[in-house]
Formats: C-alpha cells, structure tokens, sequence
C-alpha cells in the first residue's frame, strides 16, 4: 500500500512539472486542438505543448519552405479560437496566398517585414507579449540560449506560443525550446488520373523534445487537419487497385 502511495505522489509530481515546462496534462481526447492530436503524439502527456518556443531547422531553401507550410497547417488549427497571429521576417519567404491552402486567411496575420537580426529580436519579444495572438512565427537564423530564455519568460505569461524558422544556423546551440523540428516535403499524394496538385506531405524529424524521446514520422494535410502518410499511402494502392480490376 505505501509503494502504491509513493508511485501516485511521483506522478503527481512528474505532471505538475511538466505543467510547469509547458506541457499540459490533457489527453489526446480532451485536447482542445483536435487537428494536432497526430503531433500530440511525441509530446509528454500526449498533449502539443504551446506555452515556449518550437524551432525549426532549415538547412536548405526546399526544408524553409516545408516548415513554412507545416507551421502553416499548426496555424490553421490555432487560428481556430479567432485571434490573429503576427509573422516576422527580413526576407518574407512565406507567401500569403498560398496560405489559403492551409484554410487560413492572410488578411488575419499581420506580416511585418525588418532590416535586421536585432530588430527582428525585439520585435519578436514584443509581440509575444500581446496575449490575444494565437501565435507569433519569427525568420531568424541564429537565437543565443539567453534570448531565447527571455522568449521564455515573456511566453509563460502570455501564453502566446512562439515558432521561429532558423534557416542556414550557423551553429545549433542549447535554447529553452520545447521542441526542434526538422521538416522536409514528401511527394504529395494524388489518385491517378485525376487533376490538380495534390495535398502537402511531409517527413518531420524531431530533433530535440523536452521530456521526451527524438522521433520521426510522416504527415500529409487533407485541407483540414493532419493525417497518417501511411494510412492514406495505403488508401490510394487500395484505389489503384479497386481501378484496375
């Protein structure tokens, strides 16, 4: 009976440490973002963590574009609860139009464009303050552990969460991120015959997760929310099949 004891008090203590990190303690059925609950996977407490800084590692042109169209499909389901968010840049690599694929509506982010490392910095710290955003998405190459440990601070109290694009990093250094991703596309998954481009794919490596293990997958975007690559692989040899009989 005391052994019993001693195991719920640790895991008492383990969920409101991870509470305090980030992590939620909601379960996959009770997450208020149902479109994310295949990310939620490879998170502690299966919940996507929201409340820090998720990085994403770009070393060529074609990976920033897969991560600014995955951070567009976490956007989508953000956006959902009605705020807007803000996406900073010094090159503007993302094109507003194209996020209408991902069922969001650019007039609903607000772009701001800067000359500067440094600018970008400031303005980022800013705008996480701002806690009726749904979310902040910074283009910056480098972010030195003890910017993004006042990221961090600024972020617990707004709980705005903060995804950042380091595109070319010239070194990937410790940070206070909940996650670091890397993603790249996938060919995109479209029934013979028919017309069109078909839905975004992509394979995303997880670098880093607090509290957790490294892990890969492998993720496509139906137009609404995210979907086994696998799953829908093997639904379209099932209808290449079902053709030619």
């Amino acid at each position: 009976m005391e052994k019993t004891s001693k195991q719920h008090i640790i895991a008492d203590l383990k969920k409101q440490i991870l509470g305090m990190q980030g992590y939620g303690t909601l379960s996959i059925e009770d997450d208020v973002f149902p479109q994310l609950r295949l990310l939620a996977k490879a998170f502690p407490n299966q919940h996507f963590p929201l409340t820090g800084i998720h990085e994403f590692i770009a070393n060529e042109t074609e990976d920033a574009a897969a991560s600014t169209g995955f951070i567009n499909a976490i956007l989508s389901a953000l956006m959902q609860t009605g705020g807007p968010s803000i996406w900073i840049s010094a090159t503007r690599n993302v094109f507003p139009p194209a996020m209408q694929r991902f069922a969001l509506q650019p007039d609903q982010i607000i772009f701001i464009d800067l000359k500067n490392h440094k600018e970008i910095l400031w303005v980022l710290e800013e705008a996480l303050k701002c806690e009726n955003l749904s979310a902040v998405v910074a283009e910056i190459p480098e972010l030195s552990f003890s910017q993004s440990r006042r990221l961090q601070l600024v972020i617990e109290k707004s709980k705005v969460p903060a995804f950042i694009i380091r595109y070319q990093p010239q070194q990937l250094n410790n940070t206070t991120c909940l996650a670091r991703w890397q993603i790249k596309h996938l060919p995109s998954i479209l029934p013979d015959g028919m017309p069109g481009v078909g839905q975004p794919s992509w394979s995303i490596e997880l670098l880093k997760v607090r509290n957790a293990q490294p892990s890969s997958f492998k993720l496509s975007w139906n137009g609404t929310c995210f979907q086994n690559f696998e799953q829908q692989t093997e639904v379209l040899q099932t209808f290449r099949k079902l053709q030619a009989s």
